[in-house]
């Protein structure tokens, strides 16, 4: 399959993956890359589902996809490809690189079955016109913890925090992460190696802060949560000036997670805690005594892209009873194309090709958009982004498609 007449998109072939690598990190600003991170990255790797463009003997495009497994609403876990590596080389743009990969990426994930592909945006303005809807938000903050207090819930003073090598509990961590999955939409049943992911720790990424550290909550003798993170002392004319960073952290029960957060509060010598990508709902955040000197930002996180429209649709459940008759508009994907009628509740649903007179009218990318429970349709509506061509299908069809609790990708990949 080519783009042009110089270029032509192949399956990467493992011997190919260093320079294939070396492109990417160009692409994406040239800067260094340990080699602990090339190494993951490589063995985490799906070969039969990477892409190279290449112009002669050089690589000039790369992109992938993980055969990964999501949480929607409802709690089931669906096949997702994860799209990753998407580069151009700046000495190919507008040539339709980009075009063909997208292109390649979603016929296979079509075949083998996923009703799903989600990618993380270097450039939110790109995957649009690919279908992608910007459906998850994430929470970034900069916890001043010397002049903010923490008010835990009843019981947190019942659970015990410890420290431990992030190795040596690396199984009890996965154990609760793998607990958490089914209660979030967004959330990644881990598949093997990944764990691997969450211990990264090189020395040349470290900006002078510590090694990776961990603390794991427990009650009754077992593991109820973990928090991993590092710490940068730092001093100014009033004295320590340290800051802890956050990367991970879960907890089954509030009591728990309210420890997890007041160690992270209490640490000597820190003060100020930096949290990064958290859930927009995340309950710290009703914990805290001035949530202004959290500084909290806001911003898009995770892009979903239906695959399989009547798949995708039927394998989540609604808030509220919905039967509504969508008008698709899919020219990336034209097996969508036409009137598919959704009929469900919080029990389960389908969704199914029809002739019958359409409700709503929206595009791919406002299905991604919704499809989590992130935003909503009628939010999309005011935007000009979807028409209501039924009087009340917008609000019926919105309220069923919210989720109770924010959806959150939880890493990136």
């Amino acid at each position: 399959m080519g783009t042009d007449h110089a270029t032509e998109l192949k399956t990467l072939r493992p011997e190919e993956f260093d320079r294939w690598w070396d492109h990417l990190v160009r692409a994406f600003g040239g800067g260094p890359a340990s080699p602990e991170e090339r190494d993951l990255d490589k063995s985490l790797t799906e070969f039969d589902r990477s892409l190279a463009v290449w112009d002669a003997d050089t690589i000039v495009g790369t992109s992938g996809a993980f055969s990964f497994r999501m949480t929607v609403p409802g709690g089931a876990v669906v096949p997702t490809a994860g799209v990753t590596m998407v580069s151009v080389a700046a000495t190919h743009r507008r040539r339709g690189v980009l075009t063909s990969m997208m292109r390649r990426l979603l016929d296979d994930a079509h075949a083998a079955g996923e009703p799903l592909a989600a990618l993380f945006a270097s450039e939110p303005a790109i995957y649009g016109r690919f279908g992608y809807g910007a459906a998850t938000s994430q929470i970034t903050a900069e916890i001043d913890t010397g002049r903010v207090a923490l008010a835990v819930p009843a019981g947190t003073d019942e659970v015990r925090v410890r420290y431990a090598p992030p190795a040596d509990v690396l199984k009890e961590c996965e154990a609760v992460y793998a607990a958490l999955v089914p209660r979030r939409p967004g959330m990644l049943a881990r598949q093997p190696g990944w764990e691997r992911a969450s211990l990264l720790d090189p020395a040349s990424d470290r900006d002078g802060a510590s090694a990776l550290q961990c603390v794991v909550a427990e009650r009754d003798g077992e593991v109820t949560g973990y928090a991993r993170f590092r710490t940068k002392l730092g001093w100014g004319p009033s004295g320590h000036d340290g800051t802890v960073t956050l990367q991970d952290l879960a907890a089954l029960d509030p009591a728990t997670e309210g420890a997890l957060w007041r160690f992270l509060f209490g640490i000597d010598l820190m003060t100020t805690l930096t949290v990064r990508g958290r859930p927009v709902d995340e309950a710290w955040q009703h914990l805290v005594s001035d949530i202004r000197r959290c500084r909290p930002q806001f911003r898009d996180a995770g892009y979903i892209r239906l695959v399989d429209v009547g798949a995708a649709l039927s394998a989540r459940t609604y808030l509220t009873p919905v039967d509504v008759v969508f008008e698709v508009e899919d020219a990336f994907c034209p097996w969508h194309a036409g009137r598919w009628r959704l009929t469900g509740d919080a029990k389960g649903a389908s969704c199914e090709r029809t002739t019958d007179t359409a409700d709503l009218v929206l595009s791919a990318r406002e299905l991604g958009a919704a499809y989590l429970g992130g935003a909503t349709l009628l939010s999309l509506a005011a935007a000009g982004r979807v028409r209501e061509l039924r009087p009340g299908a917008l609000t019926e069809a919105s309220v069923a498609f919210g989720s109770p609790v924010a959806p959150w990708i939880p890493h990136g990949f």
